[in-house]
């Protein structure tokens, strides 16, 4: 975006037309105590060329997985993409639209939503979709948000330390207003198990929330989990890995009312955090709960196909009290990434990519067992990610030693779960050859141990 100076004149003549003397005037409503009245503390005024080559360093600090062999999850995955996908997102219709999900602007993008909600429903199993939502993250708080709401029970949700530990933090947040208590059980075994679910699920819970596979990688039981959750008129919340559904049963199929995911790994590349794509899904008799926009298909009065936004459910276009949430705008340009990527691989497409992910890091676990230093933090069935444990302790002196070899070895746990602090999460998906894989097994072999560390500290 352009800097567009205010010269000493410009000021004058916008002060003068709305009547005022000074810029401070414009803030007298504001109490003196109340104002900031000091000099804002930053650094001296750089040149432009000053400036570029501060901020050309402070780039040069960062290293993506462009740069380094990527076994990163939890969450975010370095899938393949095809080039399609960076084509058709790059046309110009798509990738400069504003709002593009009004009808007036683009048939176009309007379609594209259509198609994206069927892929989701046949991904998911279950019969509605939304245009999409923000990312995973709030996927899973509007969902836990939708089922208070449908079921009228607002004292408890109940979900499992087996979630993704950030999706519970923002469904926390979302909390801290409302008296509603997240109800955590733990997985000390790698799953929750359908006994400690039981404990905690009674009349009172709006919804049981599990992800499958779950944080760590693992299959949860997810029929008896579910079967569990409706014995007790709560609602079934199921987040859900994209790809893995190429595998796995769908959620719809296993009881799930209301199914979400993280859509990142559907197209869209790493890249710092975002911006992702938010996945929802959910049985039909809940679709004026659902939040966000649904594209419905229709006719013109000629009698020609079209596609208009069927549902709105949101304070914008009804009255306050009875939007389901004040989510505003979607992820289009994800969503549309997401349909293309889907609709390049088809189902024998995502099908072998999940067995590449699946076969590919049971290898890699295979590897890293062998060597006597690690071992396997849960003996569950898992999926693409899994747990190792360093008997060492010395997590940080891995990842240290895996990264100045060219790796990105995982996440370390122990900034989630303080029992987990000498574990690591490590993520293979269907891009990484047995070569890479082998090399990550030498890097890590070749890290360290704790005796050493100690005795040179």
């Amino acid at each position: 975006m352009a800097y567009l100076l205010n010269t000493p004149h410009d000021v004058e003549t916008m002060l003068a037309t709305i009547g005022v003397q000074s810029i401070d005037e414009l803030f007298t409503m504001i109490p003196p105590e109340l104002r900031f009245n000091r000099p804002l503390n930053l650094p001296p005024a750089l040149t432009e060329q000053e400036l570029m080559a501060h901020m050309g360093e402070l780039a040069a600090k960062n290293v993506s997985p462009a740069q380094r062999v990527c076994f990163l999850g939890g969450g975010a995955y370095d899938h393949f993409i095809p080039s399609v996908v960076d084509y058709v997102a790059g046309r110009g219709e798509f990738y400069t639209s504003y709002t593009p999900y009004q009808p007036e602007v683009s048939q176009g993008n309007v379609q594209v939503f259509f198609e994206y909600q069927t892929m989701i429903t046949e991904l998911t199993g279950l019969p509605i979709s939304n245009a999409s939502l923000y990312d995973g993250g709030s996927a899973a708080a509007e969902a836990v948000l939708m089922s208070i709401s449908a079921t009228q029970r607002h004292k408890k949700v109940v979900t499992a330390a087996s979630v993704h530990p950030e999706y519970r933090a923002i469904i926390e947040t979302y909390f801290a207003d409302l008296d509603t208590e997240l109800v955590t059980v733990g997985t000390p075994d790698g799953v929750v198990t359908p006994e400690d679910l039981a404990a905690v699920v009674d009349d009172q819970t709006a919804a049981v929330l599990i992800q499958h596979p779950n944080f760590f990688g693992n299959l949860e039981q997810v029929q008896q989990l579910g079967q569990i959750a409706h014995a007790r008129g709560a609602m079934y919340i199921v987040s859900f890995d994209p790809i893995s559904l190429g595998l796995l049963q769908r959620p719809g199929d296993y009881g799930a009312d209301i199914a979400i995911a993280e859509g990142q790994s559907l197209g869209t590349p790493l890249q710092y955090g975002g911006p992702y794509l938010g996945i929802m899904a959910c049985r039909e008799e809940f679709v004026r709960r659902m939040p966000g926009r649904i594209v419905g298909q229709t006719v013109d009065r000629r009698g020609q196909r079209c596609w208009v936004l069927t549902l709105q459910t949101r304070e914008q276009h009804i009255r306050r009290e009875k939007a389901t949430s004040n989510i505003c705008t979607n992820q289009g340009l994800f969503a549309l990434r997401a349909t293309v990527y889907l609709a390049s691989l088809g189902p024998q497409g995502l099908r072998e990519t999940a067995n590449l992910c699946l076969q590919k890091a049971h290898y890699a676990q295979q590897q890293l067992v062998r060597l006597n230093r690690f071992g396997a933090a849960f003996d569950r069935p898992f999926y693409q990610e899994f747990v190792i444990r360093d008997y060492d302790g010395a997590v940080m002196e891995l990842l240290e030693t895996a990264g100045n070899a060219g790796y990105f070895a995982g996440i370390p746990l122990g900034q989630w779960y303080h029992d987990m602090a000498d574990c690591l999460l490590v993520t293979v998906t269907e891009k990484r050859t047995k070569s890479e894989i082998d090399g990550l097994v030498r890097a890590l072999a070749s890290a360290p141990r704790r005796q050493v560390l100690l005795a040179g500290s």
